[in-house]
């Protein structure tokens, strides 16, 4: 859930996830334009159809997030879509600036701070994919999905061939402390073990202080590895075996 890849590398986690069982707040679609967000407001409920771009030849690092479709989970039909700055860097910048948002990914400011944590990623070899995740068509959090063992935090644990992790943000409030992310969490890691055969485990590095954060990892059938002291901050390693998937 901490950002890492691209400009910031090893940078701290997102807001909070409580894991309680409650159901979420029901949601309100509108118009969402497919090039620029700069009149969204900060925390507006925008819809997008998804771009279902024909699977690319060759090989991905990464083995094409674009291309793994949508999926139910308990909390609504979910998707995870590439961003595109010239869409999405107002809305993403918006979520930034949210203070629970900016207390653990450090990305307040400008639109322009955003886009220098996103371009770096976009531009790269595929080792890290910036994702907005839509529930029923509604952007609602931002994801990295990431080469672990190919990333900087493979210097402070024992990372294995293609190692996966992952970062999140909950973007609105209305979608923190009901579970949401908990859902999420466990579907993107199906996503994850699902479209990457070689892919061992997915792991994640949630900040110590944000205990409702790596609550959620728990309730979504990570298992907590080891206490890792990164450049900014002392994480949780979260684990998330392909072998225990269906045990936790």
């Amino acid at each position: 859930m901490a950002a890492e890849a691209g400009a910031r590398p090893l940078s701290p986690l997102q807001p909070a996830l409580e894991p309680d069982r409650s159901h979420p707040a029901p949601r309100t679609p509108h118009s969402y334009s497919p090039v620029g967000t700069s009149h969204l407001a900060p925390h507006a409920a925008s819809r997008i159809t998804p771009h279902t771009a024909p699977h690319p030849h060759g090989d991905d690092l990464l083995d094409y997030p674009e291309a793994w479709g949508p999926v139910t989970t308990p909390v609504g039909a979910f998707q995870l879509v590439p961003v595109r700055v010239e869409r999405d860097l107002s809305l993403l910048s918006a979520w930034m600036n949210d203070p629970a948002v900016a207390a653990f990914w450090e990305l307040a400011g400008p639109e322009s701070v955003t886009a220098a944590h996103v371009r770096p990623q976009l531009d790269g070899d595929g080792r890290s994919v910036p994702c907005l995740g839509l529930l029923d068509g509604t952007p609602m959090s931002y994801w990295e999905i990431y080469r672990a063992d190919l990333d900087p935090l493979a210097r402070h644990y024992p990372a294995r061939p293609h190692d996966t992790g992952i970062h999140l943000l909950i973007g609105g409030v209305a979608d923190r402390g009901r579970g949401v992310g908990t859902a999420l969490l466990r579907a993107v890691t199906d996503l994850v073990l699902d479209n990457r055969p070689l892919c061992p485990r997915v792991v994640a590095e949630p900040d110590l202080r944000n205990t409702p954060s790596v609550s959620a990892f728990l309730s979504a059938g990570f298992r907590f590895s080891a206490e890792v002291d990164l450049p900014d901050k002392r994480a949780a390693l979260m684990v998330r075996d392909r072998a225990l998937r269906n045990l936790l």
